[in-house]
């Protein structure tokens, strides 16, 4: 009895690995993910961060981080979820690709146009980018300041919560 109890204990227990994950993620933001309470940055990819905002061809402010978030809750849905380490920051989480249904979570969010590439980390996901700049979709749709800018202050002129408007 005690080693059956033990063996669904091992069963229920979520995948892991030093630096890898499985199981249903929760998006913390439009580049960060929450598996079993192991946070994951996305690799190569770097999505506008929650309170930006990027500029519609029509001139309306559009909350490009948090739509960044909600296209990849979307994406998501409650499928399983997997990550693989690439690196681990000092600033606690795994750097990891993660995957669901198969697919490259780091590479949809670059094609989708909601994430810009890094090239500097990888090369992996430019050609995705360069893909959702021809098509004009996603953030390429808009005017933004590049999400690794944004954190250091940058914004555009005008922009909401921006504290330099002009």
């Amino acid at each position: 009895m005690r080693h059956a109890f033990l063996m669904l204990v091992l069963l229920a227990t979520p995948a892991w690995s030093a630096g890898a994950a499985q199981g249903r993620a929760y998006v913390i933001d439009g580049d960060t993910l929450d598996i079993h309470g192991q946070r994951f940055r996305l690799h190569g990819v770097d999505a506008p961060e929650s309170g930006q905002y990027c500029l519609a061809q029509t001139g309306s402010w559009q909350p490009c981080g948090r739509t960044s978030a909600f296209a990849l809750q979307d994406f998501i849905g409650t499928d399983v979820v997997s990550c693989e380490a690439r690196d681990r920051p000092s600033y606690g989480r795994t750097v990891a690709e993660c995957f669901v249904r198969g697919t490259s979570i780091n590479r949809w969010l670059a094609r989708q146009g909601l994430a810009v590439a890094v090239p500097s980390f990888t090369m992996a996901y430019v050609p995705d980018e360069m893909q959702a700049r021809s098509a004009s979709v996603g953030i390429w749709a808009t005017r933004f300041t590049e999400p690794y800018r944004w954190r250091k202050g940058q914004r555009l002129p005008g922009e909401p919560g921006s504290k330099k408007n002009g």
